[in-house]
């Protein structure tokens, strides 16, 4: 049994090597973009090519993620409901896990911003507090997304789990810049943080979220 719990550490180690490793490159992103005080070349020209696109057809979609990634529905009921629906589940350790890791993906990126203090771009469509590095709506969209990709999509036929979470990231990445309220290289900070924040919490609980029941059913497996 000891080896077998060996294997599973070793296992785990790499995800959350890689992890870090991604969360260490958001921090040194974020002081590379306060060091040098302008927009890198790369968000000036990502934003110019959204900025051309810009009408009815996607400001809607644009939106809804706005108001469905931030603020109180994002931050407060998103995550409730999460917890609710995972404990209906009978997966505690998957409530406590999703819940711990939005609020750490939260109070992190708060962090960073007041750390960096890098100035929104001048072009937005709403209203936005002040801080743009990192992205807090793509650093929710990433954590929600890899805490239940771990939760639920680590069997073979669960691959679909995985694709949804990383287009939900894209999606709100493309929406924060195209609304005109992140560079691009806010929202890649915001999903290597909240990424990174999800799987490091993770390895240490993932024998016991493996061991809760698997809701098969629910899930479609």
């Amino acid at each position: 049994m000891s080896t077998v719990r060996e294997a599973r550490k070793i296992r785990r180690r790499w995800p959350v090597i890689s992890a870090g490793v991604g969360m260490g490159v958001a921090v040194l992103l974020g002081a590379l973009i306060a060091l040098r005080g302008s927009p890198l070349g790369a968000d000036e020209e990502f934003m110019s090519e959204l900025l051309e696109e810009r009408g009815p057809w996607f400001d809607v979609p644009a939106l809804f993620l706005d108001w469905i990634g931030g603020h109180l529905v994002g931050v407060v009921i998103v995550p409730l409901a999460m917890v609710i629906w995972l404990l209906a589940l009978r997966r505690p350790w998957a409530a406590g896990f999703s819940i711990v890791a939005a609020a750490v993906s939260a109070g992190l990126v708060q962090l960073l911003k007041a750390l960096f203090d890098r100035a929104r771009p001048e072009f937005m469509l709403v209203a936005s507090d002040e801080g743009s590095f990192p992205s807090g709506h793509v650093a929710n969209a990433a954590t929600i997304a890899v805490v239940l990709a771990l939760v639920f999509g680590l069997e073979r036929s669960r691959w679909w789990v995985w694709l949804a979470g990383a287009a939900y990231v894209v999606a709100m990445a493309l929406a924060r810049t195209y609304l005109g309220v992140h560079w691009v290289t806010d929202t890649i900070g915001g999903a290597l943080l909240g990424a990174g924040v999800a799987v490091v919490l993770w390895a240490p609980i993932a024998d016991r979220l493996a061991a809760e029941p698997r809701a098969r059913a629910s899930l479609g497996g």
